[in-house]
Protein backbone atom coordinates (compact mmCIF):
# COMPACT_ATOMS: atom_id res chain seq x y z
CA UNK A 1 0.00 0.00 0.00
CA UNK A 2 3.24 2.10 0.92
CA UNK A 3 4.38 1.64 -2.84
CA UNK A 4 0.81 2.80 -4.65
CA UNK A 5 1.18 5.74 -2.25
CA UNK A 6 4.41 7.21 -3.34
CA UNK A 7 3.94 6.09 -7.01
CA UNK A 8 0.73 8.03 -6.68
CA UNK A 9 1.77 10.87 -4.36
CA UNK A 10 -1.05 10.60 -1.63
CA UNK A 11 -1.07 9.15 1.43
CA UNK A 12 -1.47 5.54 2.65
CA UNK A 13 -4.78 6.17 4.17
CA UNK A 14 -6.12 7.76 1.00
CA UNK A 15 -5.05 4.40 -0.79
CA UNK A 16 -7.16 2.45 1.66
CA UNK A 17 -9.91 4.37 1.51
CA UNK A 18 -9.90 4.37 -2.58
CA UNK A 19 -9.90 0.63 -2.16
CA UNK A 20 -12.54 0.06 0.23
CA UNK A 21 -15.25 2.23 -1.02
CA UNK A 22 -13.59 5.49 -2.60
CA UNK A 23 -16.54 7.40 -1.77
CA UNK A 24 -14.10 9.86 0.09
CA UNK A 25 -11.62 9.95 -2.94
CA UNK A 26 -11.96 12.30 -6.18
CA UNK A 27 -12.54 10.44 -9.11
CA UNK A 28 -9.21 10.98 -10.50
CA UNK A 29 -7.38 9.84 -8.03
CA UNK A 30 -8.88 6.76 -6.99
CA UNK A 31 -8.46 5.79 -10.89
CA UNK A 32 -4.75 6.65 -10.71
CA UNK A 33 -4.70 4.17 -7.23
CA UNK A 34 -6.65 1.36 -9.42
CA UNK A 35 -3.55 2.13 -12.11
CA UNK A 36 -0.97 1.18 -9.53
CA UNK A 37 -2.45 -1.62 -8.36
CA UNK A 38 -2.86 -3.52 -11.54
CA UNK A 39 0.49 -2.02 -12.45
CA UNK A 40 2.23 -3.66 -9.22
CA UNK A 41 -0.08 -6.65 -9.06
CA UNK A 42 -1.27 -5.74 -5.27
CA UNK A 43 -3.97 -7.84 -3.55
CA UNK A 44 -6.05 -5.64 -0.65
CA UNK A 45 -5.42 -7.34 2.63
CA UNK A 46 -8.58 -7.00 3.66
CA UNK A 47 -7.99 -8.96 7.24
CA UNK A 48 -7.80 -6.03 9.25
CA UNK A 49 -10.97 -4.31 7.65
CA UNK A 50 -12.67 -7.45 8.21
CA UNK A 51 -11.74 -7.71 11.92
CA UNK A 52 -12.69 -4.11 12.83
CA UNK A 53 -16.58 -5.18 10.96
CA UNK A 54 -16.38 -8.39 12.94
CA UNK A 55 -16.58 -10.32 9.65
CA UNK A 56 -14.41 -12.69 7.44
CA UNK A 57 -16.77 -13.18 4.31
CA UNK A 58 -16.48 -16.38 4.34
CA UNK A 59 -18.88 -19.40 5.02
CA UNK A 60 -16.94 -23.01 6.45
CA UNK A 61 -18.49 -26.01 4.67
CA UNK A 62 -17.08 -29.44 4.75
CA UNK A 63 -17.67 -31.96 2.45
CA UNK A 64 -17.30 -35.95 2.72
CA UNK A 65 -15.29 -35.85 -0.64
CA UNK A 66 -13.72 -33.60 -3.01
CA UNK A 67 -14.45 -36.00 -6.35
CA UNK A 68 -17.64 -36.85 -6.01
CA UNK A 69 -20.03 -34.92 -8.51
CA UNK A 70 -23.05 -34.70 -6.03
CA UNK A 71 -21.35 -32.96 -3.65
CA UNK A 72 -19.50 -30.42 -6.02
CA UNK A 73 -22.66 -29.96 -7.18
CA UNK A 74 -23.88 -28.78 -3.33
CA UNK A 75 -20.83 -26.37 -3.23
CA UNK A 76 -20.91 -24.88 -6.78
CA UNK A 77 -24.76 -24.11 -5.34
CA UNK A 78 -24.00 -22.81 -2.14
CA UNK A 79 -20.89 -20.96 -4.01
CA UNK A 80 -23.54 -19.03 -6.05
CA UNK A 81 -25.87 -18.26 -3.88
CA UNK A 82 -23.36 -16.66 -1.28
CA UNK A 83 -21.53 -14.52 -3.84
CA UNK A 84 -23.94 -11.80 -4.63
CA UNK A 85 -22.66 -10.87 -0.96
CA UNK A 86 -19.50 -11.02 -1.43
CA UNK A 87 -19.11 -14.33 0.90
CA UNK A 88 -16.77 -17.23 -0.04
CA UNK A 89 -17.00 -21.31 0.37
CA UNK A 90 -13.65 -22.32 2.81
CA UNK A 91 -13.53 -25.96 2.06
CA UNK A 92 -12.43 -28.99 3.58
CA UNK A 93 -13.02 -33.08 3.03
CA UNK A 94 -13.45 -35.35 5.54
CA UNK A 95 -12.97 -38.70 3.93
CA UNK A 96 -15.80 -40.00 5.35
CA UNK A 97 -14.53 -39.89 8.50
CA UNK A 98 -16.18 -38.17 11.21
CA UNK A 99 -13.37 -38.18 13.59
CA UNK A 100 -11.33 -36.50 10.86
CA UNK A 101 -14.58 -34.06 10.34
CA UNK A 102 -14.01 -33.06 14.32
CA UNK A 103 -10.81 -31.40 13.49
CA UNK A 104 -11.61 -30.25 10.41
CA UNK A 105 -14.63 -28.45 12.12
CA UNK A 106 -12.27 -27.17 15.12
CA UNK A 107 -9.53 -25.74 12.43
CA UNK A 108 -12.23 -23.98 10.18
CA UNK A 109 -13.71 -21.99 13.95
CA UNK A 110 -10.40 -20.88 14.86
CA UNK A 111 -10.77 -19.05 11.61
CA UNK A 112 -14.14 -17.64 12.68
CA UNK A 113 -16.39 -18.10 9.80
CA UNK A 114 -19.48 -16.35 9.56
CA UNK A 115 -21.40 -19.52 9.47
CA UNK A 116 -20.75 -23.00 8.87
CA UNK A 117 -22.06 -26.21 6.27
CA UNK A 118 -21.42 -29.67 7.14
CA UNK A 119 -22.58 -32.67 5.52
CA UNK A 120 -24.55 -35.14 6.96
CA UNK A 121 -26.20 -35.14 10.52
CA UNK A 122 -23.61 -37.73 12.71
CA UNK A 123 -20.96 -36.45 14.43
CA UNK A 124 -18.96 -37.06 17.26
CA UNK A 125 -20.03 -35.89 20.48
CA UNK A 126 -17.13 -33.70 20.79
CA UNK A 127 -18.03 -32.08 17.16
CA UNK A 128 -21.70 -31.56 17.89
CA UNK A 129 -20.07 -29.64 21.13
CA UNK A 130 -17.94 -27.30 18.54
CA UNK A 131 -20.79 -26.53 16.50
CA UNK A 132 -23.17 -26.19 19.30
CA UNK A 133 -21.18 -23.74 20.92
CA UNK A 134 -20.03 -22.10 18.04
CA UNK A 135 -22.18 -18.88 18.41
CA UNK A 136 -22.72 -18.73 14.18
CA UNK A 137 -25.71 -20.28 12.32
CA UNK A 138 -25.18 -24.50 12.02
CA UNK A 139 -26.56 -26.03 8.30
CA UNK A 140 -26.67 -29.71 8.53
CA UNK A 141 -27.30 -31.16 4.59
CA UNK A 142 -27.67 -34.06 2.87
CA UNK A 143 -29.49 -35.77 5.91
CA UNK A 144 -32.49 -35.32 8.25
CA UNK A 145 -30.54 -35.69 11.93
CA UNK A 146 -32.98 -36.56 14.48
CA UNK A 147 -31.53 -34.42 16.79
CA UNK A 148 -30.18 -31.27 14.39
CA UNK A 149 -27.79 -29.22 15.78
CA UNK A 150 -29.49 -25.85 14.26
CA UNK A 151 -30.54 -25.91 10.46
CA UNK A 152 -30.90 -28.71 8.04
CA UNK A 153 -31.40 -29.11 4.58
CA UNK A 154 -31.89 -32.39 3.46
CA UNK A 155 -33.70 -36.04 2.30
CA UNK A 156 -34.58 -39.48 3.47
CA UNK A 157 -31.74 -41.43 2.28
CA UNK A 158 -33.84 -44.19 3.39
CA UNK A 159 -36.85 -43.34 1.96
CA UNK A 160 -34.95 -43.02 -1.06
CA UNK A 161 -33.74 -46.47 -1.02
CA UNK A 162 -37.44 -47.51 -0.67
CA UNK A 163 -38.40 -45.82 -3.55
CA UNK A 164 -35.96 -47.71 -5.53
CA UNK A 165 -37.40 -51.09 -4.29
CA UNK A 166 -40.82 -50.01 -5.24
CA UNK A 167 -40.00 -49.32 -8.31
CA UNK A 168 -38.60 -53.00 -9.09
CA UNK A 169 -41.32 -54.72 -7.59
CA UNK A 170 -43.67 -52.91 -9.14
CA UNK A 171 -41.66 -53.72 -12.34
CA UNK A 172 -41.68 -57.54 -11.18
CA UNK A 173 -38.61 -57.97 -9.28
CA UNK A 174 -38.67 -59.93 -6.08
CA UNK A 175 -34.95 -61.34 -5.27
CA UNK A 176 -33.35 -57.87 -5.20
CA UNK A 177 -29.38 -57.32 -3.45
CA UNK A 178 -28.22 -54.44 -2.60
CA UNK A 179 -24.32 -53.07 -3.10
CA UNK A 180 -22.45 -50.19 -1.17
CA UNK A 181 -20.14 -49.89 1.27
CA UNK A 182 -19.21 -50.73 4.23
CA UNK A 183 -20.46 -50.29 7.91
CA UNK A 184 -18.40 -47.20 8.93
CA UNK A 185 -18.19 -43.69 7.75
CA UNK A 186 -20.69 -43.60 4.69
CA UNK A 187 -23.89 -43.00 7.35
CA UNK A 188 -25.76 -41.51 4.48
CA UNK A 189 -25.07 -44.93 2.49
CA UNK A 190 -25.96 -46.78 5.18
CA UNK A 191 -29.63 -45.08 5.94
CA UNK A 192 -29.39 -46.24 2.17
CA UNK A 193 -29.20 -49.72 3.30
CA UNK A 194 -31.47 -49.63 5.84
CA UNK A 195 -34.18 -48.29 3.84
CA UNK A 196 -33.57 -50.89 1.44
CA UNK A 197 -33.96 -53.76 3.77
CA UNK A 198 -36.71 -52.51 5.50
CA UNK A 199 -38.68 -52.08 2.17
CA UNK A 200 -37.80 -55.48 1.32
CA UNK A 201 -38.97 -56.92 4.35
CA UNK A 202 -42.20 -55.07 4.38
CA UNK A 203 -42.86 -57.01 0.79
CA UNK A 204 -41.84 -60.23 3.04
CA UNK A 205 -38.81 -60.91 0.40
CA UNK A 206 -35.03 -62.12 0.96
CA UNK A 207 -33.15 -59.30 2.57
CA UNK A 208 -29.82 -61.45 2.60
CA UNK A 209 -28.47 -60.27 -1.28
CA UNK A 210 -26.40 -57.62 0.77
CA UNK A 211 -22.86 -57.39 -0.28
CA UNK A 212 -20.28 -54.54 0.81
CA UNK A 213 -18.45 -53.89 -1.83
CA UNK A 214 -15.47 -51.96 0.30
CA UNK A 215 -14.67 -49.11 2.42
CA UNK A 216 -16.50 -45.92 1.51
CA UNK A 217 -16.70 -44.24 -0.81
CA UNK A 218 -16.79 -47.41 -3.23
CA UNK A 219 -16.94 -46.58 -6.62
CA UNK A 220 -16.98 -48.81 -10.24
CA UNK A 221 -13.94 -50.74 -9.98
CA UNK A 222 -15.86 -51.78 -6.19
CA UNK A 223 -19.20 -52.44 -7.97
CA UNK A 224 -18.08 -54.52 -10.44
CA UNK A 225 -15.70 -56.77 -8.55
CA UNK A 226 -19.57 -57.07 -5.84
CA UNK A 227 -21.34 -57.74 -8.69
CA UNK A 228 -19.30 -60.93 -9.88
CA UNK A 229 -19.62 -62.11 -6.05
CA UNK A 230 -23.07 -61.47 -5.71
CA UNK A 231 -23.83 -63.45 -8.92
CA UNK A 232 -22.01 -66.48 -7.72
CA UNK A 233 -23.11 -66.90 -4.81
CA UNK A 234 -27.09 -65.34 -5.72
CA UNK A 235 -26.96 -66.28 -9.97
CA UNK A 236 -31.03 -65.86 -9.46
CA UNK A 237 -30.51 -62.39 -8.38
CA UNK A 238 -33.04 -60.35 -10.22
CA UNK A 239 -32.38 -56.69 -9.61
CA UNK A 240 -29.90 -55.05 -7.83
CA UNK A 241 -30.08 -51.49 -5.99
CA UNK A 242 -26.61 -50.01 -5.34
CA UNK A 243 -25.33 -46.98 -3.09
CA UNK A 244 -24.55 -44.50 -5.88
CA UNK A 245 -24.95 -44.68 -9.91
CA UNK A 246 -21.01 -44.95 -9.66
CA UNK A 247 -21.46 -48.71 -8.31
CA UNK A 248 -23.93 -49.19 -10.81
CA UNK A 249 -21.94 -48.13 -13.41
CA UNK A 250 -19.48 -50.92 -12.46
CA UNK A 251 -22.50 -53.42 -11.68
CA UNK A 252 -23.74 -52.85 -15.65
CA UNK A 253 -20.07 -53.25 -16.62
CA UNK A 254 -19.59 -56.46 -15.12
CA UNK A 255 -22.69 -57.81 -16.19
CA UNK A 256 -22.01 -57.22 -20.00
CA UNK A 257 -18.64 -58.88 -18.83
CA UNK A 258 -20.60 -61.79 -18.22
CA UNK A 259 -22.71 -62.12 -20.84
CA UNK A 260 -26.08 -61.30 -18.43
CA UNK A 261 -28.73 -59.09 -20.26
CA UNK A 262 -29.77 -55.76 -18.03
CA UNK A 263 -32.07 -55.37 -17.75
CA UNK A 264 -33.96 -58.69 -19.11
CA UNK A 265 -32.24 -60.75 -16.58
CA UNK A 266 -30.97 -58.45 -14.30
CA UNK A 267 -32.49 -55.05 -13.21
CA UNK A 268 -30.08 -52.23 -12.18
CA UNK A 269 -30.41 -48.87 -9.94
CA UNK A 270 -28.23 -46.62 -8.32
CA UNK A 271 -28.19 -43.59 -6.89
CA UNK A 272 -27.33 -39.86 -7.66
CA UNK A 273 -28.32 -39.13 -11.10
CA UNK A 274 -24.19 -38.56 -12.25
CA UNK A 275 -23.62 -38.08 -15.91
CA UNK A 276 -22.45 -41.47 -16.47
CA UNK A 277 -25.20 -43.08 -15.23
CA UNK A 278 -27.41 -40.83 -18.30
CA UNK A 279 -24.85 -42.09 -21.01
CA UNK A 280 -23.95 -45.23 -20.49
CA UNK A 281 -25.61 -47.96 -22.16
CA UNK A 282 -27.98 -48.58 -21.12
CA UNK A 283 -28.87 -45.58 -19.18
CA UNK A 284 -29.16 -46.56 -15.16
CA UNK A 285 -32.08 -45.73 -13.34
CA UNK A 286 -31.17 -43.56 -10.53
CA UNK A 287 -31.84 -41.09 -7.90
CA UNK A 288 -31.82 -37.47 -8.57
CA UNK A 289 -31.24 -35.97 -4.96
CA UNK A 290 -30.61 -32.35 -6.59
CA UNK A 291 -27.60 -31.63 -5.06
CA UNK A 292 -27.14 -28.28 -6.59
CA UNK A 293 -30.41 -27.41 -4.69
CA UNK A 294 -29.47 -28.15 -1.63
CA UNK A 295 -26.38 -25.79 -1.63
CA UNK A 296 -28.48 -23.15 -2.95
CA UNK A 297 -31.32 -23.84 0.11
CA UNK A 298 -28.21 -23.56 2.34
CA UNK A 299 -26.89 -20.68 1.44
CA UNK A 300 -30.37 -19.18 1.23
CA UNK A 301 -30.27 -19.63 5.28
CA UNK A 302 -26.55 -18.63 5.62
CA UNK A 303 -27.81 -14.96 4.37
CA UNK A 304 -31.54 -14.96 5.85
CA UNK A 305 -29.67 -15.84 9.31
CA UNK A 306 -26.51 -13.24 9.07
CA UNK A 307 -29.33 -10.61 7.92
CA UNK A 308 -28.17 -10.24 4.50
CA UNK A 309 -31.66 -11.09 3.08
CA UNK A 310 -34.78 -10.65 4.11
CA UNK A 311 -37.03 -13.69 5.85
CA UNK A 312 -36.64 -15.67 8.37
CA UNK A 313 -34.05 -18.59 8.41
CA UNK A 314 -35.84 -21.92 7.98
CA UNK A 315 -34.93 -24.17 10.67
CA UNK A 316 -35.71 -27.36 8.55
CA UNK A 317 -36.03 -27.29 4.35
CA UNK A 318 -37.09 -30.94 3.67
CA UNK A 319 -36.49 -32.00 -0.06
CA UNK A 320 -37.98 -34.85 -2.13
CA UNK A 321 -35.65 -36.63 -4.34
CA UNK A 322 -37.01 -37.81 -7.90
CA UNK A 323 -36.74 -41.14 -9.28
CA UNK A 324 -35.75 -41.30 -12.98
CA UNK A 325 -36.62 -44.12 -14.71
CA UNK A 326 -34.20 -45.27 -17.03
CA UNK A 327 -33.79 -48.60 -19.31
CA UNK A 328 -31.39 -50.45 -16.60
CA UNK A 329 -34.90 -50.92 -15.00
CA UNK A 330 -37.79 -49.88 -16.57
CA UNK A 331 -41.41 -49.60 -15.43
Amino acid sequence: MQDIARKVGVSPMTVSRALRDGTSVNAQTRDAIRQAVEELGYVFDSTAANLRQQRTGFVAVTIPSINNANFADTVRGLSDGLKAHGLQPLLGYTDYDIEQEEILVEQLLRRRPEAIVVTGGQHTPRCRRLLQSAGIPVIETWDLPSEPIGHVVGFSNADAAAMLVDHLVTSGRRRIAFVGGEAGGDFRGADRRAGFVAAVKRRGMDVTRLVDAGKAPVSMREGAIATRTLLEYAPDTDAIVCVSDLVAFGALTECQRMGVDVPGQIAIAGFGNYEVAQISVPPITTIDPFPERIGRQAADIVLQALGLETGAAAWSARLEPQLLVRASAPR
